[in-house]
């Protein structure tokens, strides 16, 4: 009885999980996105900000998210080998003809 109430505790007091704004670069997958995720540094040396980028595979269960939408994704338990995150919601959806506008 008492390892269920424990269980309890644990699953309320987890913390805060980690939340990142990012784009949707490909949506191929059966319920993956591929999230890019931008971010600054600071150079230990220099001081000067530099632009980094790493890429997020996400657990997209509705498959409700598209390329070039922005989307918000939480890290979860490891869903697969490469995924750790899945989607928290769609931000702002991007049609086709929104992103050719901003390109030219």
């Amino acid at each position: 009885m008492s390892t269920t109430l424990d269980r309890k505790k644990a699953t309320i007091n987890r913390g805060e999980r980690d939340v990142r704004l990012g784009t949707v670069i490909s949506d191929k997958g059966d319920k993956t996105i591929r999230v890019r995720y931008d971010f600054m540094v600071k150079h230990d040396k220099y001081g000067k900000y530099y632009r980094r980028s790493t890429i997020l595979a996400a657990h997209d269960e509705k498959n409700e998210a598209r390329t070039d939408d922005v989307v918000e994704v939480v890290s979860c338990r490891r869903v697969s080998k490469s995924k750790c995150w899945r989607l928290l919601r769609v931000v702002e959806q991007r049609s086709a003809d929104q992103v050719v506008a901003v390109q030219i």
